[in-house]
Order: C-alpha cells, then structure tokens, then sequence
C-alpha cells in the first residue's frame, strides 16, 4: 500500500469516507442547541487502525463542527498520520452559510494547514501550508469551481427537506459540492435502504445511502486511487437522525478498497441538547 495512501484526507475517507463524505441545514428557530458527541473505530479488512471523533453544536443561527483522527496499531507501521478539522458558520431557514474551514494532517512526510473563509457558498479567501508537493501535476482548479460549494467538515451534516421523514429516501438523494482547500469534487448519494443500530447513546433506525466520488478539479488525472475512487460502486454511508434540527450526519461508512473493505463506525453517539446562547 503506497504510504500517502493513509495519510488523512476527508474526500477519501469521507469522501471515500468520505466516500465518505456531506450539507444544508435547514432548522426551525429555537432556544434549544442540538449536540453531538460521537467516537469511531477505523479498520481495514476487519483489523483496527485507528479512531476517529466529531463533536458539534447546531443552534438556532450557527453551528460549529469539529473532527479528528489518529491512526494506531499496525497502520502505524506503515504511516503514522493524524489530523483535526472544524468548520463554523450561519444558520437560516435557507440552509447552512458555512464562514470558516481549517484543517491540519500529519504523517511522516509532512504537516499540512490549511485554512479557508466562506461567504455564500463561495470561497473567499484560502492559505495551504504548504502547497501540494505535485501541484504541477494536478488539473487547476477554476474560480468557477470554488463556487456553490461546501467544505468538507460542513458537508458531513446533511438537512432533510421540511416534512420529509428523517430517515427515508430525501436523506440520500443528492449531490453535494465539495472543496477542501486543494481538490474539488462531488459525493452523490442515492437512498439503498434503512438498517437498526445499537451502540452506546444511540438505538435506533439509520438510513442507508449507496455513494459515489467524483473528482472534479485539483487532483491528478494520472492517480490510480483517483481513478479507482471514481469507479469505486462499494461506498456506502449510513446516517443517524438529529431531529431538533431536522439533520442526518454520518454513522457509519464502509469503502471497498484494493486492500479490503475500509470501515468507519460509530462506537458512541451521543445526541443531545443545551441552551442556546
């Protein structure tokens, strides 16, 4: 397995995971903040590999989500990779404004920022620290393309249309634009079922959403796991209900990979609320 292939990226692993993975939040004003305190295991043909956590508040006028994730075990003998993310933004009955995106990975060849300001679904302003080693090599990225997007953090939250049923076909049905500071692309989702979960704060139904990677812009046309990304027909993505904001967000997600199934999984979701400021 080529090293910078575990480095960590969330089109992949939630692209792929990423796969996985993806948003418009549409709420009803309230004085409740709606709360997530979620862990996940990682692991790669049933052997664990790392962990992974997302915390967020959604309150009636912004919202604020943060990620992370560490590999560990025998993933580390390969590359030990880390890396934490968090987006922040308005909310309105329109959906989410996301105003700010940031992000830092580290495995054993680099430390990667980058950070990125929003305003209207349009990036305004974006800083890579530093810029891709091969970024000769990629297809550029076009003004046009960083526009009616969302970055990746804020696309990992993704409304249901108002009396729609939160865990049902509107869930699933959808493209979403995504641009993490260097690669734009689209996750389409497509409704594949409902399945029952029970793991520690949460049990309950999910909803089953079938995924595919579509790289747009900013990667390299000559890359295999790009290539294979974008023919992968296994990435499936399963997403648990916050029904005081009307959302569904990732619980679980599995990737067929050349190495085996990848597989990120909610061990503790906890789903709760708070007073709004």
């Amino acid at each position: 397995m080529n090293p910078r292939a575990l480095h960590f990226s969330l089109p992949p692993i939630a692209g792929a995971v990423s796969a996985a993975l993806l948003c418009i939040l549409v709420t009803a004003p309230s004085a409740q903040a709606e709360t997530l305190k979620a862990r996940y295991a990682l692991s790669l043909m049933g052997l664990p590999i790392g962990s992974a956590y997302a915390n967020g508040v959604l309150e009636p006028k912004n919202y604020r989500i943060d990620i992370g994730m560490r590999t560990s075990g025998l993933a580390n003998l390969v590359n030990n990779s880390k890396g934490a993310a968090s987006a922040s933004g308005g909310l309105s009955t329109a959906g989410v404004a996301p105003t700010s995106y940031s992000n830092t990975t580290q495995n054993n060849d680099e430390t990667r920022t980058v950070r990125m300001s929003l305003a209207a679904h349009t990036v305004r302003a974006i800083e890579v620290r530093p810029p891709p080693w091969d970024a000769d090599a990629r297809v550029p990225v076009e003004e046009s393309e960083k526009r009616h997007v969302l970055d990746p953090v804020s696309a990992l939250i993704i409304s249901v249309p108002p009396g729609e049923e939160l865990i049902g076909p509107a869930a699933c049905n959808r493209t979403i634009s995504v641009f993490d500071g260097v690669t734009r692309f689209d996750v389409g989702l497509s409704y594949a079922g409902e399945h029952s979960v029970d793991v520690r704060g949460y049990t309950g139904p999910v909803v089953v959403c079938a995924a595919r990677y579509t790289p747009i812009a900013g990667h390299r046309p000559d890359s295999p796991s790009t290539r294979y990304m974008a023919n992968n027909h296994e990435i499936n993505v399963w997403l648990a209900p916050l029904p005081e904001s009307h959302v569904v967000v990732p619980f679980h997600i599995d990737i067929g990979t050349a190495a085996g199934p990848l597989v990120i999984d909610a061990a503790d979701f906890q789903v709760g609320s708070r007073r709004a400021p």
